[in-house]
């Protein structure tokens, strides 16, 4: 059943945004990013705002409920399915099932459309018999699996080892809350510029904007917005905020910064938490924060943020690898160090679904020993007293709680100190935030401070 797998796109396509949806996942499938793919073809079609609204859409809800519709689809497949036509069907299946708006005709004239237009008149006649068949026959309940966790795997779309994982370290009952909360939309939030504004002041811009406001629940830095889209406010394009989720924000706290400090965050780019730094610092008092990255079109990233938010005076950034600072800085250099490490992301899925399938556990052992070798070779260059803040976005103990507690075997000179956030301490003195607990990203933070 082949033909329609030409990797052209043709004219009539660049119109249609359920057919670009269906190149964005094929892609996908192929190992590209979603996101870069979704503005490649954005920026190249002749969609209206609208309609690119509906191709991101419908890009992410595949990507997001994957298990889900391939569980669905599957009674219905017979033989070798080309791989267009089966990101055809998930799509129609993710239409009729998630978006309801969309009146059901609607989905079938689209997709029998698509699958005439890019294949021929044997692929239109399967795929009007795959929806048919759909519309008689009802979707596979998810009660007919016996297993709880692969149930709840095909419901939330999320692979049988992670919940395992979660459940063996957080147990049963909140791995199931946190499953249930993956899938939802994200909450846009922004990051108050402190450097230049308030949160009133920022909040009656954004008003008098048109953005429905509300204070964050997570931290005093924090607002929320529920409608319209913050980046293209005069409050973004003026640096009086800045895009940033409310759990990333709170490590920079942790670090107990004074204008005067000399600060070092190790693994920089896009700058969020380095420019969230210099917010706190005065380059007159010799405030400054040295950002390091690894990539030198990141530097440039870190710099343009810092541009936008008025806070270049007090912001130096360079490439290196946060594992050679030796080669130069002195030992105890800074009087605070942060290290926002690589990470698995575990705690962004509902903002890069893809991360669910790409990643295994063996990731997290490789990424143990990276974060491990970063703090290592940070540690030496804080000054006694001085605060080194560790965060990631995962929500995996072994790039956590585990990092900690080997770095602390190997650095006798160190000790963990209370975190402050939003929650009661769930364990001794770091802290980790779940998707579930606030709507937020999943976020990990420990406070290490150099022994006087």
């Amino acid at each position: 059943m082949s033909k329609g797998n030409s990797k052209q796109i043709a004219g009539w396509e660049q119109s249609n945004a359920r057919a670009l949806s269906v190149r964005v996942l094929e892609r996908v499938k192929d190992g590209a990013y979603s996101n870069l793919q979704l503005n490649q073809l954005a920026k190249a079609s002749k969609l209206e705002e609208r309609d690119i609204h509906l191709l991101t859409t419908i890009v992410y809800g595949v990507i997001q409920h994957r298990l889900t519709l391939e569980y669905w689809l599957k009674p219905f497949l017979r033989g070798n399915v080309d791989p267009f036509v089966k990101e055809l069907l998930m799509i129609s299946v993710y239409q009729m099932q998630y978006l309801d708006k969309i009146p059901q005709h609607a989905i079938f004239d689209e997709a029998i459309q698509i699958a005439k237009r890019r294949g021929h008149d044997g692929i239109r006649k399967y795929v009007t018999g795959v929806l048919h068949s759909l519309e008689r026959q009802g979707l596979p309940e998810f009660t007919t699996i016996k297993d709880p966790i692969e149930q709840l795997s095909i419901e939330a779309s999320l692979p049988v080892w992670l919940l395992k994982q979660l459940e063996s370290e957080v147990g049963h009952e909140k791995m199931v809350k946190i499953a249930r909360s993956i899938n939802d939309a994200p909450a846009q939030s922004a990051r108050i510029n402190r450097a230049v504004t308030t949160q009133e002041q920022v909040t009656t811009v954004l008003e008098a904007e048109g953005f429905e406001v509300e204070a964050s629940k997570v931290t005093p830095e924090a607002l929320r917005i529920k409608h319209g889209h913050v980046a293209s406010s005069k409050a973004f394009e003026d640096g009086l905020l800045t895009l940033q989720d409310e759990s990333a924000m709170l490590m920079v706290p942790n670090l107990n910064l004074t204008p005067s400090m000399k600060v070092l965050d190790a693994a920089a780019a896009p700058g969020g938490k380095t420019t969230q730094i210099a917010s706190y610092l005065d380059p007159k008092q010799g405030g400054i924060v040295e950002a390091l990255d690894i990539h030198p079109h990141k530097i440039k990233l870190i710099e343009e943020n810092a541009q936008r938010l008025h806070v270049s005076d007090q912001v130096h950034a360079q490439e290196l690898d946060a594992r050679k600072v030796d080669e130069q800085f002195d030992d105890e250099t800074f009087d605070a160090i942060l290290v926002d490490a690589p990470c698995s992301g575990f705690g962004l899925l509902r903002r890069k679904p893809e991360i669910r399938y790409e990643k295994s556990y063996a990731d997290s052992m490789k990424l143990h020993q990276i974060q491990l070798d970063m703090l290592n070779a940070v540690a030496p260059k804080l000054k006694k007293g001085g605060n080194l803040v560790y965060g990631t976005c995962t929500i995996l103990e072994i790039e956590n709680d585990a990092v900690v507690q080997d770095f602390l075997e190997q650095n006798s000179d160190y000790e963990l100190v209370p975190t402050i956030g939003p929650l009661p301490q769930r364990s001794q003195l770091t802290m980790q935030v779940f998707p579930d607990d606030f709507d937020s990203d999943g976020f990990f933070v420990a406070t290490l401070r150099k022994k006087k």
